[in-house]
């Protein structure tokens, strides 16, 4: 009957030692980066180009936050256009009789 013990002969040799936690540790630290290294530029002919891309629009950002105008979009836009129309408005209005 198929016993299992370790203390017949070749069962020692079909023993598989785990690695070290640390070993094991970086191993899948290597994998997962190795992963999320393909995973990234699936799709992608060219990928330094991409990445120079992306590296151009978060520096461009940078300027516009470190500037502080930030061109405020539509929002602003609609406010420098309201304010000049008031101003253009109250200039327009005839003086008091008199």
């Amino acid at each position: 009957m198929g016993l299992c013990l370790p203390c017949m002969g070749g069962a020692v040799k079909d023993v598989v030692e785990t690695p070290d936690p640390e070993i094991k540790r970086r191993q899948l630290a290597e994998a997962a980066e190795k992963r999320q290294m393909e995973a990234s530029s699936r799709g992608i002919k060219n990928a330094y180009s991409v990445e120079q891309k992306k590296k151009k629009q978060e520096e461009m950002e940078k300027r516009m936050t470190a500037s502080g105008s930030g061109g405020g979009g539509l929002r602003h836009c609609l406010a420098a256009h309201l304010n000049n129309w008031q101003a253009e408005a109250s200039a327009c209005k005839p003086k008091g009789k008199g």
